[in-house]
């Protein structure tokens, strides 16, 4: 059978299995599914088709430019060397495996799509693709990586009021948020649940109306999807309770704002990496070179992990936004904190990377982390040496991460190992859109740079 052939039943098998999926959605309940991917902005795109459609967009896809590579978040298009206009399309094909049915919204089910072009080559500004293949690597050389996220948002009022007015007047972490709260954060957990997402915790935070919530780990490219769902779980089940939610980087300009912090793992031959070496605090060599490598790319990996103009206005020192370019251990000022984990619970222990936000594409973010991660595994890169306590008082030598969007691209564009990695479509569409963005709110004051992203995310 050739290629051709085997690529026709491949794509038939596809259309069978969405047809089963199809019929299942239907007794269920469901009418429409909505096809959802990322933009290099990190915006959450979709088409949505009727359930009836569903094996169709299996088989043949749902049509979408490729421009959504240089959309940026206030839906202006901006253009890359290799991206941008009006010509082209691509297919949103949904991966099937990561249908879910909505809890929170009667009627609806969400599938991640890979974008790929007319004959089912996937984009090279796929960052759906890119995670997948960086993931590839990561288990190509013998690594079974596991990420996972702590989701923070905040709950505002209903109205038009400019800034918003936070939804719960407890205080922080306070008990009794929670209770006035107590409903509302039943029915996000309810809603996770149903969707078989494992919750983890969820808690008050430190900003008024802001909560937390942490999911299990799991591979990449389900870790990614699951945020997704999380966050439009989280968005449905508050505007069912008549509030409004947003994760953006700053809510309000002066306040502490909404991180989205990434934990990560990584094992060899069931063995975890992070425990029992010869390297700070019981790594081994391996995870130790995969750690300073991801340390060492830590300036450039936030044009991807904090890719708004409101992400610098949160990246402050001493409020636990990882603002300096360090690691520590248990140390949650430091951008990179080892987290050993106690010491009987098997694969506990991982490290958190604090200076990332929910204005990322996850997809771009877990596989731009991955690609740092490998080459610094690959080099058998040491750690320096780590920072306890605030490094803005017991080490004001330490240096900052970059403290604005422009800073951040540039050290990104002379990123070696994130051009390699990305490939040059989609490195040239994330420095485009950086570029972008940072131009369009340059010389505003923070409270407008805050309004201007604040319903974005």
């Amino acid at each position: 059978m050739g290629a051709g052939a085997e690529e026709r039943t491949a794509r038939e098998e596809l259309r069978r299995r969405a047809r089963q999926e199809a019929a299942r959605l239907t007794a269920e309940g469901v009418h429409a599914v909505a096809l959802s991917w990322v933009d290099t902005s990190g915006v959450a795109r979709v088409k949505a088709v009727p359930t009836g459609r569903l094996a169709h967009a299996a088989r043949h896809g749902v049509g979408a430019s490729p421009v959504f590579d240089v959309f940026t978040s206030d839906d202006a298009i901006t253009a890359s060397p290799l991206s941008g206009g009006p010509d082209g399309d691509l297919r949103l094909v949904p991966d099937l495996d990561r249908l879910t049915v909505l809890a929170a919204q009667p009627g609806w089910a969400w599938v991640p799509a890979d974008r790929q072009d007319q004959s089912g080559v996937p984009h090279p500004g796929c960052a759906r693709h890119f995670l997948r293949r960086m993931t590839a690597a990561a288990r190509d050389s013998g690594f079974e990586p596991r990420m996972g996220y702590e989701t923070e948002w905040v709950v505002c009022r209903p109205g038009d009021d400019e800034p918003p007015v936070a939804a719960g007047a407890g205080p922080a972490y306070g008990m009794s948020r929670l209770v006035e709260m107590s409903d509302y954060l039943r029915d996000v957990v309810t809603a996770l649940r149903d969707q078989e997402l494992e919750v983890l915790q969820i808690h008050p935070e430190y900003s008024p109306g802001q909560f937390e919530v942490s999911t299990a780990p799991a591979d990449p490219l389900r870790a990614a999807d699951e945020l997704l769902v999380v966050r439009e779980t989280i968005r449905a089940v508050t505007q069912r309770h008549g509030l409004r939610a947003t994760f953006a980087p700053t809510v309000v300009a002066g306040g502490v704002g909404n991180g989205c912090h990434l934990h990560l793992s990584l094992r060899q031959d069931d063995q975890d990496l992070f425990r029992g070496g010869p390297g700070p605090q019981g790594l081994t060599e391996t995870a130790e070179g995969f750690l300073a490598g991801i340390l060492d790319e830590l300036p450039a990996l936030l044009a991807v992990g904090a890719p708004s103009p409101a992400s610098y206005l949160r990246l402050a020192p001493s409020v636990w936004a990882g603002a300096y370019h360090c690691w520590g251990l248990e140390n949650r000022e430091a951008a990179l904190r080892l987290i050993p984990g106690p010491p009987d619970e098997s694969g506990s222990a991982n490290a958190e990377v604090k200076c990332f936000d929910a204005a990322a594409n996850p997809y771009l973010l877990a596989g731009a982390v991955l690609a740092a991660g490998l080459a610094g595994a690959g080099a058998k890169r040491s750690l320096p040496a780590p920072v306890q306590g605030d490094p803005a008082v017991v080490a004001p030598a330490t240096p900052r991460l970059p403290r604005s969007l422009t800073q951040a691209a540039d050290r990104f564009a002379a990123s070696e190992v994130l051009r390699a990695a990305l490939g040059e479509t989609l490195h040239g569409a994330v420095l485009a859109v950086r570029r972008a963005e940072a131009e369009s709110l340059d010389g505003r004051d923070p409270e407008a740079v805050a309004a201007a992203t604040r319903w974005r995310y």
